[in-house]
């Protein structure tokens, strides 16, 4: 009897990881050329349409990735944290930058040019290999997101979206104070209306799987809601 999909999801929300990568490692090896830039909060990394030709790499801090189509409507498509890359598309051939990347938390990040990049994935075992899994965790989570749109009620899509930005399973820990993410973004990251969005959550704070003090603390219970058929 083959799994649900909805099911297929939810374990992998549980069980995925990825491999560490020593940063400091990588920033102190000879020869490799690369610069730290930090960026304050809702400042723009990078614009839709400007030149690729650059790699980067969030050492800390909260990035969101968003696209405006041709009749100006913006749609986000990811929220980035610690680990994770982005303007990866450059060493596919992609000539220019298809969303724009923009700081939602003071953010550090590690800038490597396209061609330094290309050479330290041939020569660096330890980031190829960092890289590939990245690369095939970024498709996996592209489809989880497709099948949460097909088949989870909005609830369970605002809840899998908190645990996200949480970290949940990311090295069996959860980080249980996201930093400040606004309910219109949050709206838009799960395709509801802000309205709906403060609706779960104040339903969410009476359960006790949120709460506020000092920025938003996830409780690892919010998983049930995800779980529950």
């Amino acid at each position: 009897m083959s799994t649900p999909p909805h099911r297929l999801k939810t374990k992998n929300l549980n069980t995925r990881k990825r491999p560490a990568f020593d940063a400091q490692l990588f920033l102190d090896s000879a020869g490799v050329a690369r610069k730290i830039v930090e960026f304050p909060r809702r400042a723009t990394i990078f614009a839709q349409g400007d030149p690729a030709k650059t790699v980067l790499y969030i050492q800390k801090g909260r990035v969101r990735l968003s696209v405006v189509n041709a009749t100006g409507k913006e749609a986000i498509v990811a929220v980035l944290g610690p680990d994770d890359f982005l303007g990866e598309g450059c060493l596919a051939g992609q000539p220019i930058r298809i969303g724009t990347a923009t700081a939602i938390a003071p953010s550090t990040l590690l800038v490597i040019e396209k061609q330094e990049m290309n050479r330290v994935l041939h020569e660096e075992h330890e980031l190829s290999d960092r890289f590939i899994s990245y690369m095939l965790s970024r498709n996996i989570r592209v489809e989880e997101d497709l099948v949460d749109q097909l088949f989870n009620s909005t609830e369970k899509r605002l809840a899998r979206t908190l645990l996200l930005l949480a970290r949940y399973g990311k090295e069996n820990e959860l980080q249980k104070v996201v930093p400040k993410v606004s309910q219109e973004v949050l709206a838009e990251m799960i395709g509801i209306t802000r309205s709906r969005v403060n609706l779960f959550m104040n339903k969410f704070k009476k359960l006790g799987f949120i709460r506020y003090n000092g920025g938003l603390h996830i409780d690892s219970s919010l998983l049930s809601v995800v779980l529950h058929d």
